[in-house]
C-alpha cells in the first residue's frame, strides 16, 4: 500500500512513500533527542544565511523565534513528532513552515540532511563527553577520598586471583584512581575530533552559496572545520573513538564491579555494601545480593557490543553519505547513557561501602605473602635471589606440613633452612613490615601511598 501525502524531498517522485517502508526507514522514534543540538545548529545557519545576505534578514528573524518556540514547544511535551516526516530535521521543518510560512522553506539552503545530521552528532557528543569527563572527576574524588579513610587498611593483594602480597587498601583503589584516569584522559583528547564543524559540506560536494563557516564556527563554539566535504559528511570516526574509549573505561568498571561481588561474598567478607544498592531474593530471605555492580558488569557486553556494531557498520561503506549510518544512534545514544549511569552510581557506592579492615587483616596474614621478604631478607645477607627463592620455598612447604605461618617458626626451625638468618628475620615478616618496605616509586608503602594523595589534594 502506499501514501500519497507528499514529503519535503518529494518533488521528485510521482508516488507516495509505502507504509511499510515509512515505518522501516524512520528514525525519529531514535533521532528526537537531537533536537536541541538540531535548533541550535539551525539558529546558527539561519543567522549566517541572513549575515550573507542569502535570505532577508527579516526572514532569518522569523525562522530564529519560529525555532525559539518550536525548542519550547519540545520542551514542554507538546510537540506531535511524525513517522512520516522520518527523522527530527524533517520534523522541525516541517513544523517550523507551518508556523512562520514560505520563510520556513529557506531555512534549508546551502545544506543538506547529510551534513545537518553530522552537525547534530557532534554537538550531541560534546556535551554528552563533557559531563562524562566530569563524573569521571566525581569518581575519581570518591576513591581518593576511601583512600584517605582506609589509609591504614591492609589487605591481601592478588596475582591469578591466588594471595601474593599483603598492599594497603588504599594503594588497591589508587589504581582505579590511575585507570579512571587515562579514562578521562582519553575523552579529553576525543573532544578535538569532535570539534570539528562540518556544517557547509552540504550532501557532498560543499554548496555554491557565499556561506561564512568560520563565522557559524564561531556561533557553535567550534575550533576547527572540517576541510573535506567528503570526509565530512561521512565520517564517524568521532563515533567510533567514543565507543571505543567508552568500552575501555568499561573494562575497568567490569574488573570493578567484579572485585565488589568478590569481596562482598561470604566467603571474602572483605566489604559490605550499602543496603540501597543490593536487592533481596524472592525466594531466600537471607539472601543480600549485589545486583548493581552484578549489572555494570554485564552492561559491559553492551557498551563493547555497540562499538563492534558501529564498526561492522563503516567498514564498507563507500563514499560518501550512505543511508547505513542511520544506524550509528543507537550505539551512540545508549552507550552515552549507559556510560553516565554507572559512572554515577559506582561513586555513590564506592562512597558508602563499609570496609571491614580486620576481615582484611587477617586474610593478609596467611597465604605466606611475606615469602619474597623472607628471600629479600637473605638477599640482603648475600645469598644469590635464586638460592633464596629455592630457600624459602622449602620453608614455606615446611609451614604448610606443620600448619604455621613464616613468622611464627621459632628460631631453631629456620635456622634449620639457612644459618643466615638470625633474629632480625622477624622485622621483616609481618604484614606491616612487608607493606612498608615498597618504598620503591608506585610501590604500596604508606609513605608514598601519602604523597599520592597529597598530590591529589585530598
Amino acid at each position: 500500500m502506499k501514501k500519497s501525502n507528499s514529503k519535503l524531498w518529494g518533488g521528485r517522485f510521482s508516488a507516495g512513500t509505502a507504509e511499510s517502508v515509512e515505518a522501516f526507514t524512520a528514525s525519529i522514534d531514535v533521532d528526537s533527542r537531537l533536537y536541541r543540538h538540531d535548533i541550535m545548529g539551525s539558529i546558527a545557519h539561519a543567522k549566517m544565511l541572513a549575515k550573507q545576505k542569502i535570505i532577508p534578514s527579516r526572514d532569518a528573524r522569523k525562522i530564529v523565534r519560529g525555532l525559539e518556540a518550536i525548542r519550547r514547544e519540545i520542551d514542554a511535551g507538546k510537540f506531535a513528532f511524525s513517522p512520516a516526516d522520518e527523522d527530527i530535521h524533517m520534523n522541525i521543518e516541517r513544523r517550523l513552515t507551518e508556523k512562520i510560512g514560505a520563510a520556513g522553506g529557506k531555512l534549508h539552503t546551502a545544506r543538506s540532511r547529510n551534513d545537518q545530521v553530522a552537525l547534530d552528532m557532534r554537538l550531541y557528543l560534546r556535551d554528552e563527553v563533557t559531563v562524562i569527563i566530569e563524573s569521571l572527576s566525581v569518581l575519581q574524588r570518591e576513591l581518593a577520598r576511601a583512600a584517605k579513610k582506609h589509609l591504614d587498611v591492609i589487605m591481601p593483594g592478588y596475582t591469578h586471583l591466588q594471595r601474593a602480597q599483603p598492599v594497603l587498601l588504599a594503594h588497591h583503589l589508587l589504581a582505579y584512581y590511575d585507570m579512571f584516569g587515562r579514562d578521562r584522559e582519553r575523552f579529553i583528547d576525543s573532544l578535538e575530533r569532535i570539534n570539528v564543524l562540518p556544517l557547509g559540506s552540504g550532501a557532498i560536494a560543499g554548496t555554491t552559496f557565499p556561506i561564512d563557516r568560520v563565522y557559524v564556527a564561531k556561533l557553535l563554539g567550534f575550533p576547527r572545520i572540517s576541510k573535506n566535504s567528503i570526509d565530512a559528511v561521512s565520517d564517524r570516526d568521532f563515533l567510533l573513538e567514543f565507543l571505543a574509549a567508552s568500552s575501555i573505561l568499561f573494562v575497568h568498571l567490569s574488573r570493578w564491579a567484579d572485585e565488589f561481588v568478590l569481596w562482598s561474598s561470604q566467603e571474602f567478607a572483605f566489604i559490605e555494601l550499602p543496603d540501597g544498592y543490593c536487592t533481596g531474593s524472592s525466594m531466600m530471605p537471607q539472601k543480600k545480593n549485589p545486583d548493581v555492580p552484578e549489572l555494570i558488569r554485564g552492561k559491559s557486553g553492551r557498551v563493547f557490543g555497540h562499538l563492534q556494531a558501529l564498526l561492522t557498520i563503516m567498514k564498507g561503506l563507500p563514499l560518501a553519505y550512505n543511508r547505513d549510518l542511520q544506524e550509528d544512534k543507537v550505539p551512540l545514544f545508549d552507550t552515552a547513557d549507559t556510560v553516565k549511569a554507572s559512572v554515577r552510581i559506582m561513586g555513590e557506592i564506592v562512597a558508602g561501602m563499609k570496609v571491614r579492615r580486620e576481615r582484611m587483616r587477617e586474610a593478609a596474614r596467611d597465604g605466606f605473602m611475606n615469602a619474597t621478604d623472607l628471600a629479600d631478607y637473605l638477599v640482603e645477607r648475600g645469598m644469590a635471589f635464586r638460592a633464596a627463592h629455592e630457600v624459602v620455598g622449602r620453608v614455606v612447604q615446611f609451614c604448610i606440613g606443620q600448619g604455621k605461618r613464616i613468622e611464627e617458626l621459632s628460631m631453631a626451625e629456620l635456622k634449620r633452612f639457612s644459618d643466615r638468618i638470625d633474629k632480625k628475620v622477624y622485622n621483616y615478616l609481618s604484614a606491616e613490615a612487608v607493606v612498608g618496605r615498597r618504598r620503591a616509586l608506585g610501590g604500596t608503602a604508606r609513605q608514598n601511598v601519602v604523597r599520592r594523595l597529597k598530590e591529589l589534594r585530598v
